[in-house]
């Protein structure tokens, strides 16, 4: 991003607002969850989501797919149908802030699997940083001194899941317009939810219908804000405003659902923050240094 385009200020207030949606829609799940089964929680707020997505069909209509693009736009679609059922069985069975600080480890997973499947090479610091992110991971859980639950074992496959959808976007993103890769998305995450909410499938009620309406809109608008973000301001200057939802998460959870203050889950969770913070950084560099010429070769222009 060359520096006179770079709006740090704006980059991040529209990374904080993004934040705060993207909590307000973890807590309206969460409000929900007593009431309604995952599944079905997951696929009306994909469904009610297509609404706002109707403008960017038209758009996607007019692009000329391969077969290939085809199969690994389903194939996202499937691995992120599946990551969404077990975040919502997350949210609804464990706490609001154990969730937050487990979702942060999607992009350690991203950098294992961009190592193993794409060929990245990972420095010994990196490495380095990979581990704290997941020895964070085991503060948070603590196996043998507290009980994990199912919505715990959930969340850590949700996380593994969502970092191959995301290892899959960014691939497509290279070949294809991102319009595209955002809108099938949600096609096919609501195609793939399907089977899933099916069996447990109980009728809502208009308020739950509701709910799930903002809950979609919300996310929408958050991931929308999210991308102004990113236009306005490197990565490393608005990923830090990201972590802030470990605060609401906390906060909320404690305030709205009486939900105690883990020490140790704030402990994990800023491990993993750090983690991500480093190898965010690094990446940022090694991207600065490839786009960079060297001297001499400047000299040459």
């Amino acid at each position: 991003m060359p520096a006179a385009n770079i709006r740090p200020v704006e980059g991040i207030l529209w990374t904080f607002g993004a934040g705060i949606l993207f909590v307000m829609v973890n807590v309206l799940v969460k409000y929900l969850g007593p009431v309604m089964p995952a599944p079905e929680m997951a696929f009306l707020r994909y469904a009610l989501g297509l609404v706002l997505l109707v403008p960017a069909i038209r758009q996607i209509m007019r692009l000329r797919l391969t077969r290939r693009q085809w199969g690994l736009f389903i194939l996202r679609g499937a691995l992120h149908s599946v990551g969404v059922a077990l975040w919502f069985y997350a949210m609804a069975t464990i706490p609001l802030a154990d969730v937050t600080a487990m979702n942060y480890l999607s992009p350690i997973y991203v950098t294992i699997g961009a190592a193993l499947f794409m060929g990245e090479r990972l420095a010994m610091r990196r490495i380095l940083a990979i581990v704290v992110g997941l020895v964070g991971a085991v503060v948070i859980l603590r196996p043998g001194f507290r009980e994990i639950g199912p919505g715990h074992y959930a969340m850590l496959v949700a996380a593994i899941v969502f970092a191959g959808s995301y290892l899959l976007a960014k691939h497509l993103t290279d070949e294809t317009d991102p319009v595209a890769v955002v809108t099938m998305l949600s096609v096919w995450v609501t195609i793939g939810l399907i089977p899933i909410a099916a069996p447990v499938w109980v009728t809502p009620t208009w308020f739950q219908l509701g709910i799930l309406f903002v809950t979609a809109t919300f996310a929408t608008v958050g991931h929308y804000l999210m991308t102004l973000g990113f236009r306005a301001a490197p990565i490393t200057v608005t990923q830090p405003v990201t972590f802030l939802q470990l605060v609401w998460a906390v906060s909320l959870g404690a305030i709205l659902f009486h939900e105690p203050v883990d020490p140790f889950v704030i402990a994990g969770g800023l491990m993993i923050i750090g983690a991500i913070s480093y190898i965010t950084w690094r990446e940022h560099v090694i991207k600065k240094r490839a786009v960079t010429p060297p001297l001499p070769a400047q000299k040459m222009l």
